[in-house]
């Protein structure tokens, strides 16, 4: 019986390595990455542990309510006068409370204080006492609470940016780091946190 000698060809493997190559590189170009959403925020240190907590209050014209429910529904307003909102308007009404343009006796008082200038001088500012509280519930979305709370910090971002214009000519962003703190006295931000609580049904 004859026996075949004949050798069963290499398969050349080489060009594989390249398309597995050029297919990696087109996945890696082509592939959206999602990026994670935060906030930037720079948090006080932690108090010592045998530190006694002391309970803030806040006069109610000086407190106004923001509260988001598991649907993503917002509501906002002074205490026991808060209405369903839109979240495009969040910012201006947020905006006013901030302000105080009339001096309304029903939004938040102004305390005139005394801020150092960088060049060393003194700026009298009326500087609001009013607090902005958010509140959840334990079912609320992540996305609809960094949406509100992007508005709420773009209504204090824009009240800092018209004060740096006023006394400094540029907006917030631009002024130098001693500038920026004389403003951030001056309209400080204030945004509450509630612990997040549960609705009964």
């Amino acid at each position: 019986m004859a026996i075949d000698k004949r050798k069963t060809p290499d398969i050349n493997a080489g060009s594989q390595a390249d398309i597995a190559f050029l297919l990696l590189i087109f996945f890696l170009v082509a592939t959206t990455m999602n990026t994670d959403t935060g906030i930037a925020r720079v948090l006080p240190p932690m108090p010592p542990e045998d530190q006694q907590q002391e309970e803030i209050k806040v006069k109610d014209r000086n407190l106004f309510l923001v509260f988001i429910n598991g649907r993503g529904d917002i509501m906002a307003g002074p205490i026991s006068k808060q209405e369903p909102i839109a979240l495009n308007q969040l910012k201006d009404i947020a905006k006013e409370f901030i302000v105080n343009p009339m001096d309304d006796e029903n939004l938040p008082e102004k305390v005139n204080k005394e801020i150092e200038l960088p060049e060393g001088g003194k700026w009298v500012y009326p500087v609001s006492e009013g607090v902005i509280s958010l509140q959840t519930t334990r079912d609320t979305g992540y996305q609809s609470y960094i949406m509100v709370q992007n508005e709420l910090t773009r209504a204090f971002n824009e009240v800092r940016d018209e004060v740096a214009t006023r006394k400094f000519g540029s907006k917030f962003a631009e002024l130098s780091e001693e500038q920026r703190n004389a403003v951030s006295k001056a309209v400080p931000l204030k945004i509450s946190e509630a612990e997040p609580r549960n609705i009964k049904k």
